[in-house]
């Protein structure tokens, strides 16, 4: 950095956050991650960087407390500040917790968000508010996040909220709103102690040794991974495990086709990083099924999950889209994936089913249900959820998840595995606040894999010696 007659080094700073000042088109800049990662150091870092090299640059520093602010927000902008010597350049007023920069007149003011009034009524002398950082932004409410964002306005500088965390709940808004959500307008930056080149062994040690003492500080503080809170149903440990090894899709886009009213034609996959489709293997000669799950009953998503022969999860459909738009998407994709059976629980909505059969789609999963009015049992198409059908899809579910990790590769369903709890009567359901649509399409679809013929290499006997050689047959 170079600001007058002011020379801070890059050595100063972990090269893993360097980045972020490549990214202040955003509004959103979050950091995450692990204890130790030096997010929040190199976050005053670059602050104290923009305060001093920008014309206008206000900061305001949250908390959910104002108590918290003196001894680790204010306390770090001044130990660095001093450890840069750049005293003479700043004004501290430790009374009031406010910072100056003498050179042009920018300001840091802190507050806690326990105090409301007081951050409505905040005035900075020179200029209007142009940042915020929010540290440990995890402890605060969504509401109280969005009246900080609803203050940052005005068209004189870009506006930029910095937020700072630890990955504490899977199920927790600023994931939802920020990791999970594809937003333009928002910078991610994960970190674990891995990224700080200037912690020391002992603290590393420390660290690591909650690997077997405790699970979830290790995964939450140590790896940076979202942690659960709670006991889910699934083996967490082994979901953890999973999901720092995952690779992301192969493609991600949707389908499009011509469609007549009567058929469906001319399918082609289109490639877009908004897509809901997502493919982690494309298809071969393998034989495959589909799970779905219809949105209903307080669920948000249409979902399909896709299995080849064997039980890999290669492809996962997920959105808010209507049942027609679903039913012609689920229809692409068994056909892309060699006419796969489809499997589509029918306990909410029979549509997707019915409109299939009229595409002309009849390799569908077949259940067996009884006919009180015939007195006999016959054949139908579609998985149906009951108080017998599914304990049983998901203790199955369960039990692959324990002993074949190796089978799921959708990031999003392991993390929905994490927040699948049994609640105060046993139940096994998802956590208030979280979904089971990825979940149910799962279990289902490893259902419907008894339905599934395998493929398999043939032998051909061929009369000519000098001919012999093997071909390749569907079965089913």
């Amino acid at each position: 950095m170079k600001n007058l007659n002011i020379n801070i080094s890059k050595n100063e700073f972990n090269e893993a956050f360097l980045s972020v000042l490549d990214e202040l088109d955003k509004r959103y800049i979050v950091l995450y991650g692990g204890a130790g990662s030096s997010k929040s150091y190199s976050t005053v870092q670059i602050l104290i960087y923009l305060i001093i090299k920008e014309k206008i640059f206000n900061l305001l520093v949250v908390r959910n407390t104002g108590r918290s602010n003196r001894d680790s927000t204010f306390a770090l902008l001044k130990q660095i500040i001093s450890k840069w010597s750049l005293y003479k350049y700043f004004k501290i007023n430790t009374s009031d917790m406010r910072i100056t920069c003498l050179l042009n007149g920018n300001e840091i003011i802190f507050q806690g968000l326990d105090d409301v009034e007081k951050i409505k009524s905040i005035t900075f002398s020179k200029g209007e508010l142009t940042d915020i950082w929010i540290e440990e932004a995890s402890e605060i409410l969504e509401s109280d996040f969005n009246q900080l964002d609803i203050r940052l306005r005005g068209s004189l500088t870009k506006k930029h909220i910095f937020l700072t965390f630890n990955p504490i709940d899977v199920n927790h808004w600023l994931k939802k709103r920020f990791i999970d959500e594809k937003r333009d307008d928002a910078y991610i930056h994960h970190s674990t102690y891995k990224n700080n080149r200037f912690l020391d062994d002992e603290y590393i040690k420390l660290l690591e040794s909650y690997k077997i003492s405790d699970p979830y500080y290790y995964n939450v503080y140590c790896l940076g991974l979202w942690g659960v809170l709670g006991n889910t149903v699934f083996d967490a440990n082994k979901i953890s495990k999973r999901l720092q090894i995952i690779k992301q899709p192969l493609k991600v886009g949707f389908f499009l086709f011509s469609y007549t009213g009567q058929k469906i034609s001319d399918i082609k996959w289109v490639d877009d990083v908004n897509g809901y489709i997502s493919l982690y293997q494309l298809p071969t000669e393998l034989n495959y099924c589909i799970g779905g799950d219809t949105a209903g009953e307080g669920s948000d998503y249409f979902v399909g999950q896709v299995l080849d022969q064997y039980g890999n999860e290669v492809a996962c459909l997920r959105h808010q889209m209507d049942s027609d738009l679903y039913t012609k998407q689920m229809y692409c994709l068994g056909k892309y994936y060699n006419n796969a059976l489809i499997a589509i629980e029918t306990n909410y909505d029979l549509f997707p089913i019915k409109e299939l059969q009229r595409l002309g789609y009849l390799n569908m999963y077949v259940r067996q249900e009884y006919d009180t009015a015939l007195n006999k049992y016959k054949s139908a198409y579609g998985f149906t959820t009951t108080s017998k059908t599914r304990p049983l899809i998901l203790n199955h579910l369960i039990e692959l998840v324990r002993d074949n990790t190796e089978l799921f590769n959708d990031k999003l369903t392991l993390e929905e595995m994490l927040t699948f709890v049994r609640n105060e009567k046993g139940r096994m359901e998802a956590k208030n606040g979280a979904h089971d649509d990825l979940v149910m399409a799962l279990a289902i679809a490893h259902e419907a894999l008894s339905q599934v013929k395998p493929y398999k290499e043939k032998k051909v006997a061929i009369e000519d010696e000098d001919d012999k050689k093997s071909s390749l047959e569907y079965w089913g």
